[in-house]
């Protein structure tokens, strides 16, 4: 099966484009956030490419005034995966690694977003993780802060990006369970847990980054930060796996209430602190959505748009356990930024002491 991206230098394997290996959960994503320098006016988009199932997705997603504006649709790929428009929403990459342009028309949700990068993308450790032989994730992800300019209109009222809007955007590929479950069960009777933080900052000379996979005793199977000031190279970024997080729960849920990020930079201890401006919710995009889970079949096209109140949120329903938290950051060097901490837990953590599903901080 011969496809656009053949005409491309881009294989890596004797196979055409149209297939990436074997595993039915490959998949290719695009991700981007963006909000004004006092975190107001947050949006975020996926798009996510799922060869081996022939499906496309997208979501765009605004938060405005306490509510959160949600538009999804899914589509058959043909298996053409350099096309990308996913119904009402596509992607222009303008100059790779640097400017990308997002579109949405649909639902009474319009938008045309410009992302220009601050630095050359930073590379994350390759995640690799099994539930015995079966492999749960093995991915790559390219991360790059950057500036946004363009407008968003909710049923009608068009807003500006305020001037200095920054954001994240990233691109991630290889496998993670995607599309209906797998109905054979794993082996063994081991009690599932994930624990996720992702802190991409917005700072006014440089961009910061921060992850960590840990398992249910607080061990780090892949974490790194990094630092980047603008306009460095690929070769000009410092990165270490010397970070540590102090974040507490908010009182009956199991999102981060503030958090104190140290960095083990070349000039000592760099200690960067949250307070958190506005919450949202990642199912918006798909994330452990009900219906609109990544990679879901829906048939050759279909679009909707759900709206929720952010306030009225079951902070404890499966759900709604992940989040980004657009933030205010303070550095011990004197800098002020915005940022995003964006953090899942599923099941146990002993750190924390939560001992199941249902216990919260």
């Amino acid at each position: 099966m011969l496809t656009k991206g053949d005409d491309y230098p881009l294989h890596q394997t004797s196979e055409p484009i149209a297939y990436a290996g074997t595993d039915r959960n490959f998949y290719d994503r695009y991700f981007f956030n963006g909000y004004a320098p006092d975190g107001s006016g947050f949006f975020a988009v996926a798009f996510g490419v799922y060869p081996h199932l022939n499906v496309a997705d997208a979501a765009f997603c605004v938060v405005r005034n306490g509510k959160q504006y949600n538009l999804h649709a899914s589509r058959e790929l043909g298996m053409e995966r350099m096309d990308l428009v996913v119904g009402p929403i596509s992607i222009e990459i303008v100059e790779p690694l640097q400017e990308l342009v997002v579109r949405a028309d649909g639902e009474g949700i319009k938008a045309e977003v410009r992302f220009k990068g601050r630095a050359f993308p930073i590379e994350e450790p390759r995640f690799v993780f099994r539930n015995g032989p079966r492999t749960f994730m093995d991915y790559t992800r390219l991360t790059q802060n950057g500036h946004y300019t363009g407008w968003i209109e909710i049923d009608g009222v068009r807003e500006e990006l305020a001037p200095g809007s920054a954001g994240t955007r990233d691109r991630s590929w290889g496998v993670r369970p995607i599309g209906a479950p797998d109905a054979q069960p794993h082996a063994g009777n081991h009690v599932p847990s994930f624990f996720w933080q992702w802190t991409p900052i917005n700072l006014p000379s440089r961009s910061v980054y921060y992850h960590i996979n840990a398992d249910v005793n607080g061990g780090a199977w892949n974490t790194r930060a990094a630092i980047a000031t603008d306009g460095a190279n690929h070769d000009g970024h410092f990165e270490t796996p010397s970070a540590t997080m102090v974040s507490p729960m908010l009182s009956g849920t199991r999102w981060p209430a503030s958090g104190d990020l140290t960095i083990q930079a070349e000039n000592g201890p760099l200690t960067l602190s949250f307070e958190p401006l506005v919450r949202f919710q990642m199912k918006g995009l798909g994330y452990m959505s009900p219906k609109w889970a990544h990679g879901l079949y829906h048939g050759p096209l279909e679009v909707e748009r759900e709206d929720f109140d952010l306030a009225s949120i079951d902070p404890m329903a499966m759900e709604n356990l992940h989040v980004q938290i657009v933030s205010k950051i303070t550095t011990s060097d004197g800098e002020v930024g915005t940022g995003v901490f964006e953090q899942l837990v599923i099941g146990p953590y002993n750190p924390w002491n939560l001992k199941g599903f249902d216990d919260a901080g």
